[in-house]
């Protein structure tokens, strides 16, 4: 059985390849972290590992697909200048409506979509704010004394 069935599925749909390599073009020149298949990919691992420490009943499933549609709307903020925790949400409803999720998962999925960017974030929302921080390498990365993230936000140190 697949596990990742429905992250699977949305991977594979034309439009989600499609919004991937606007990405990949915007962003060709771009010295700081990319909003690629890595990243996504780091965020949904760290945030499989931090439910689990954390004892909370979230689907892998569920998990990656959140973490492969967190920032699908990038290439749309560069584009227009909407957020792009905004351009994301409405990005991921139709996709969403394809997957085998139910109302109430698409609504968390949503919900976390749209406050992948706040502090305040709580539930599953907060968890996927926190892996998104995380997966951040600034303790390797070329550009990091160029970006513009305060110090105390970069990640440093290896945690995850």
């Amino acid at each position: 059985m697949d596990q990742l069935k429905n992250t699977n599925t949305l991977f594979h749909m034309n439009d989600y390849q499609n919004y991937l390599k606007k990405i990949e073009t915007c962003e060709v020149n771009r010295p700081f972290c990319r909003h690629d298949i890595d990243h996504f990919l780091s965020v949904a691992r760290i945030a499989s590992i931090k439910t689990m420490e954390a004892g909370l009943n979230f689907s892998r499933d569920l998990i990656y697909t959140t973490a492969l549609l967190h920032d699908i709307g990038r290439f749309v903020q560069y584009q227009d200048k909407t957020p792009h925790e905004i351009a994301s949400h409405q990005l991921a409803i139709p996709l969403l409506k394809t997957l085998d999720y139910t109302d109430d998962q698409n609504n968390l999925i949503l919900e976390a979509i749209l406050n992948h960017r706040n502090p305040k974030a709580q539930g599953f929302s907060k968890l996927v704010y926190q892996s998104d921080k995380l997966s951040r390498a600034c303790f390797c990365c070329p550009a990091e004394k160029e970006c513009d993230w305060s110090r105390e936000k970069k990640n440093l140190t290896i945690v995850y």
